[in-house]
């Protein structure tokens, strides 16, 4: 019975957080399109570049969702490991596409500091205003569940952040409003430019890591094997590979030097145990004594 109730109610937070997905997509989907129209309509780069960011917004939850569902997928004789990799790729995908249109926004934010034109600020104020409320109810579908996984608790926070940036454009709107300085608009556009570089640079970076199959970041290498050969029966270890499988799981490789091969189920099981709590949910082990080590010319021991 309590194994039931516990299937029970991890297919309820699935099905839970697939519509908050479903539901923060399409609010934050509509929105952009609101947002960019109504900047082309009134000229403002500042909304422009903010409905990029939150286009942006659209495509990391639609990466989270994606890595959510994938996780799911079972793996097949053609790949082996799934589909877990393709959250990877997307994610570069991601980084990519934010980056060139930044390019783009940031051209015009500059041409338009030098040639200012006038700016409808309450329009803007009000339109941003919008994005406040819908940024913030998008985190709020996540907040429940945003410490039970890293996708969902990224998502919170990316989108409670987004709330903050769209707050700075209701303050620009104000300002030209009464102030009818019109030069706010294309600085305010400069200023959320830097926003989505600060936070893209960091999806590229790692996106890139990943891609490349480096070590996670957050995993300590060195720690790692420290945590390893501080088991008791464990002389040494060598051929250590970590690699993320996806964005929300790493696999490691080892092979492990033993004193004692009659010790070696027990030492999988303490090593794999010790493994899971430093986030390695996938672990192959090659077990061999001092003897069985190749150590010479010709081994990668790295």
């Amino acid at each position: 019975m309590a194994h039931e109730h516990k299937h029970e109610h991890h297919s309820h937070e699935m099905t839970s957080l697939n519509k908050a997905f479903i539901i923060g997509i399409v609010l934050n989907a509509g929105f952009v399109v609101v947002e960019f129209i109504a900047g082309f309509w009134y000229d403002s780069l500042g909304l422009i570049s903010d409905a990029g960011h939150n286009l942006g917004d659209v495509a990391s939850l639609v990466l989270a969702m994606l890595a959510f569902r994938l996780a799911k997928v079972h793996s097949n004789t053609r790949y082996t490991y799934g589909y877990k990799k393709s959250t990877v790729l997307v994610s570069l995908l991601n980084a990519v596409i934010l980056l060139i249109a930044v390019g783009f926004i940031l051209g015009e934010s500059i041409d338009k500091l030098f040639h200012p034109r006038p700016v409808d600020g309450d329009a803007v104020a009000w339109v941003a205003g919008a994005g406040v409320i819908i940024n913030a109810v998008t985190a709020w579908l996540f907040m429940r569940d945003k410490e039970k996984d890293l996708n969902v608790k990224g998502a919170y926070l990316h989108m409670a952040a987004d709330a903050l940036v769209s707050i700075g454009v209701v303050v620009s709107g104000i300002l030209i409003q009464y102030t009818g300085w019109y030069i706010i608009d294309p600085l305010i556009g400069i200023g959320i430019v830097g926003i989505i570089v600060y936070s893209t640079w960091g999806l590229l970076k790692g996106s890139l890591r990943l891609s490349l199959d480096g070590v996670p970041i957050g995993t300590d290498y060195k720690h790692i094997g420290q945590v390893i050969t501080s088991i008791a029966g464990v002389k040494s270890i060598h051929h250590m590979h970590i690699w993320a499988l996806s964005t929300t799981e790493t696999a490691l490789t080892v092979h492990v030097v033993v004193g004692n091969m009659e010790q070696m189920e027990s030492l999988k099981c303490e090593i794999k145990s010790k493994l899971r709590q430093e986030g390695v949910a996938h672990a192959t082990l090659e077990f061999e004594t001092p003897e069985g080590h190749c150590s010479g010319e010709g081994c990668d021991v790295n």
